[in-house]
């Protein structure tokens, strides 16, 4: 596999056209061209069915299960393969215990599949489902850890929220749950491989996210981290391949209550997807070999000067220190032309928008003339409205 060794080069491993700029990762990063070789050779395994053998359902996951862990400064066995977010936080609420007549925290405006999954969970033990807004001047952070309380059992967040790009504190919030006693679940998809996120620190008992954003991978295939001691928890289906001894076909009806080690038992059945899990690995090993801290300073280098210069033209921006370098929203101005994505792509330029936010994402492929070509379009738009 042909890794870059620098930024301006990196563009070259993605199939982008000379004339196309693409600022979406936020809503689907590109698969680069290495991943998705790797995805197809893996299904071109199924056209030989009588060459595939029994370590061919594990040889996949044993070898990306680490490289995710990775991601987090978290051990191997805390790793486990789920086909959505929604899956590993179904997971986190089956196992978590909410007192009732407590509170579970979330943030307003949280992307639906962290929402749905705690009302109900809320409804389930008679709890408070407490929604929380930052009042003016006031940052997200700040509005969490002031509201939580001994009252509250569970917290659940992302790092970054997917409308505006707000960033959480995660630490800050996870001391305070923990000094209140309560446990905390983030959702890291808006942020994995592209925001530092220390599990040894922060210590969640659960985060997940999906793999198809900003990890450059396929759709459908995600990962959930479990802290050691939810490790003897109930998963949500019984699947044969997270049982132990699973491996040797011979014995597969001696069967047994026994699980997988560590968070193994909640990996979702048919884990060993031989297109998906390579694709995955590729995108990893792709992310990895640039460093999480380095992709997150150098998106920074893209996305504060176009804030200024986005702010100059009539947009609001969140402050550096309250926005990830990777995910720049700006504000619509009252001035504003509808459809701006739209009309921005018959150019060939690509943001997505989210309620009154335009979003704008970059990723390792992007360069400064990507934004300047992003500006100069919106620029252009406004004085045309």
């Amino acid at each position: 596999m042909t890794l870059a060794t620098s930024f301006e080069n990196a563009r070259t491993l993605f199939d982008l056209p000379a004339d196309l700029t693409y600022l979406d990762a936020a809503a689907l990063g590109p698969l680069p061209v290495d991943a998705a070789k790797a995805g197809n050779k893996g299904l071109e395994k199924k056209l030989h069915p009588w060459t595939m053998k029994s370590g061919t359902f594990f040889d996949d996951t044993r070898s990306l299960r680490p490289k995710l862990a990775g991601l987090l400064d978290a051990h191997q066995d805390c790793i486990s393969f789920v086909p959505a977010v929604s899956y590993g936080l179904a997971i986190a609420a089956q196992n978590l215990p909410v007192r009732r007549g407590s509170k579970i925290l979330i943030l307003a405006e949280q992307f639906p599949s962290n929402v749905y999954t705690w009302r109900r969970l809320a409804q389930e033990n008679s709890a408070e489902l407490i929604t929380v807004s930052n009042e003016d001047g006031q940052s997200l952070t700040d509005a969490m850890v002031d509201a939580i309380d001994d009252q509250v059992s569970l917290i659940a967040t992302a790092q970054v929220r997917w409308t505006d790009g707000a960033l959480i504190d995660a630490e800050r919030v996870a001391n305070k749950a923990r000094a209140c006693g309560a446990a905390t679940v983030f959702d890291l998809t808006q942020s994995c491989g592209v925001l530092p996120f220390d599990t040894r620190t922060i210590q969640p008992d659960f985060a997940v996210a999906a793999g198809y954003k900003w990890l450059l991978g396929p759709y459908s295939l995600g990962f959930l981290y479990s802290a050691p001691k939810w490790h003897d928890g109930r998963p949500l289906e019984e699947n044969w391949i997270s049982r132990k001894g699973s491996t040797d076909f011979t014995r597969l009806i001696d069967y047994t209550d026994t699980y997988d080690r560590g968070a193994l038992r909640y990996d979702v059945g048919e884990r060993a997807n031989f297109t998906l899990l390579p694709a995955l690995e590729s995108s990893v090993d792709l992310i990895s070999s640039f460093g999480v801290d380095r992709i997150s300073t150098h998106l920074r280098t893209l996305s504060d000067p176009l804030a200024v210069e986005l702010e100059e033209i009539g947009f609001t921006c969140l402050p550096p220190d309250l926005r990830p370098g990777h995910y720049l929203a700006a504000r619509l101005p009252e001035n504003a032309p509808p459809e701006i994505p739209r009309r921005l792509a018959e150019d060939d330029i690509y943001i997505s928008q989210r309620g009154d936010w335009l979003r704008i994402s970059p990723h390792i492929y992007n360069t400064p003339e990507d934004m300047d070509r992003c500006l100069e379009a919106i620029t252009a738009l406004l004085c045309t409205a």
